[in-house]
């Protein structure tokens, strides 16, 4: 990997974006916790959602009419149904579908989640309520055989059979390919066979996969490629396997795989995956596009571009504004569009109102790791945001830095003290002398794992909070959970929490 500093686009904020203005863009195109991309042609547009785990509203659309610039178009899945892993976005027959594996690891349901669909006839919605199609596995990938028929392709190398409209599940689930067998010298997390991702091209369907677990070493995760004549095989490995792998810690992108073929405007074709950015694990999975070529054996292979250098746009012309802005006003509702609630209950019903440019939200549970906090993803190696919290009588108000119930970091208050989360754990402070018991700013810095927070009482005049923490151990090899670490607030306790005015920038980073 180079020494030098990369120099991305700017985007709102000074946000990172991959077009460079000047007909190239540089990886990531979607910075920040975007895994297991889904990406959808339809027509001239481009439509991609990423698995949101255990955030709520989930599953957002995001638009694009050249694969680098996408702008976000609201959120699919309203109602809570577990953590949402690898899911599959698909048009047929002039209707759109997600295929939506959960799991229940977290929320206390009952059983190992399952395999939901949800449907509509306008991608922008409004989407179906979610569909159980009661089967427990992940990673769908859904094709059309060349008998007319559907199918969802599954982890480990299962396949199982669609009804005709996509709403249920005809058959037995039968096992069609056994994967591709890496050297056994290669550092990998597992063996792991999955995220199949079906694409007919010319004689043949090609199956695209995922191979050795999707943390873990560097080195571990892989795209791999099968291709048959026909969707009931028998499906042939690639001799050029596999397609794409990160060979050395040094690289500037950790653990690239999960891969979807996709065609450019103009013809060309690439795959988008994800990838973890080589010493910011804890900014999650992000999504890489790069070029592919088919060869005339009927494969195809990368064509040697460095995804950590600037590569050609794929095509010339109008591109839409990319990303959003973070700050917010709460003067509209950014539900799903930013916020997400962490892990919500179905019974926890809707705890947040707006008020006269205030979000209101009412306290649950008693800490961080129990009143599902709010979120959102960003992407920068380095940033800063700040918000103004009003406690009301019995609640607890706070700003994080959240990857899980198990793991973070931030200040909270109300009327009687000062609250110090570390490590996923609470300690209780003085209250300074500025804080007037009700009414308090809050800033957090985040450069480069380095944490530090101010409080002030007006917006205007800041302290410096005494401890200083570093986050880069928050992430997935340490935690589990496939997350990121978020900005967040937090309302606990048994009364209300106003929140005023977030704003986010965007710093450089050292």
């Amino acid at each position: 990997m180079s020494n030098s500093t990369p120099h991305w686009g700017q985007g709102p904020e000074g946000q990172r974006k991959a077009d460079l203005g000047n007909g190239y863009y540089l990886n990531p195109i979607m910075p920040g916790d975007h895994p297991d991309p889904s990406i959808l042609k339809d027509g001239e547009d481009y439509y991609m959602t990423f698995s949101t785990f255990d955030a709520y509203p989930g599953l957002v659309i995001w638009h694009s009419k050249d694969l680098v610039n996408w702008q976000p178009l609201g959120a699919a899945l309203k109602k809570p149904i577990g953590s949402v892993w690898a899911p599959e976005l698909i048009k047929h027959a002039e209707r759109y579908y997600l295929y939506i594996p959960t799991r229940l690891k977290n929320q206390g349901l009952q059983g190992r989640g399952s395999i939901y669909v949800i449907w509509a006839d306008d991608i922008c919605g409004p989407w179906s309520e979610p569909i159980d199609l009661g089967n427990p596995r992940i990673d769908p990938g859904h094709a059309v055989g060349e008998d007319g028929k559907r199918y969802l392709f599954l982890s480990g190398g299962d396949r199982v059979q669609l009804a005709d409209d996509g709403l249920s599940i005809v058959g037995e689930m039968e096992h069609v390919y056994d994967g591709w067998q890496y050297p056994e010298e290669w550092d990998v997390e597992n063996f792991a066979q999955e995220g199949p991702k079906i694409t007919r091209h010319g004689d043949y369907f090609y199956m695209i996969l995922a191979e050795g677990g999707t943390a873990g070493p560097a080195t571990g995760h892989m795209v791999v490629v099968a291709r048959s004549k026909s969707i009931h095989g028998p499906w042939e490995n690639a001799p050029n396997n596999p397609i794409v792998r990160t060979q050395s810690p040094k690289e500037a992108w950790w653990s690239r795989g999960h891969a979807t073929l996709v065609e450019g405007p103009t013809g060309a074709w690439y795959m988008v995956y994800h990838g973890y950015e080589n010493g910011y694990y804890n900014l999650g999975r992000q999504c890489l596009l790069e070029p592919i070529e088919w060869t005339e054996d009927g494969w195809f292979r990368v064509t040697g571009v460095d995804v950590a250098q600037p590569i050609c746009m794929p095509v010339a012309g109008r591109a839409l504004p990319h990303g959003q802005a973070l700050s917010d006003d709460f003067s509209r509702d950014k539900f799903g569009v930013q916020w997400g609630f962490y892990d919500p209950l179905p019974s926890h019903g809707i705890r947040h109102r707006y008020d006269n440019g205030a979000l209101v939200i009412e306290g649950r549970g008693t800490t961080p790791a129990d009143c599902s906090p709010l979120t959102c993803v960003n992407g920068d190696r380095a940033y800063r945001f700040e918000v103004e919290l009003e406690v009301g009588e019995g609640a607890t108000g706070g700003v994080l830095l959240f990857y899980s119930r198990r793991l973070y970091v931030g200040l909270g208050f109300n009327q009687g003290q000062l609250l110090m989360h570390r490590y996923g754990t609470e300690r209780e402070m003085k209250i300074p002398e500025h804080v007037d018991g009700k009414r308090l700013f809050m800033r957090v810095t985040n450069r480069d794992h380095i944490v530090t927070f101010h409080t002030s009482a007006d917006g205007v005049t800041w302290h410096k909070f005494q401890t200083q923490m570093e986050v880069s151990g928050y992430h997935h090899n340490v935690a589990f959970d496939f997350l990121s670490l978020r900005p967040g607030l937090y309302a606990a306790g048994e009364g209300e929490v106003r929140f005023r005015n977030f704003r986010y920038e965007a710093l450089a980073a050292e």
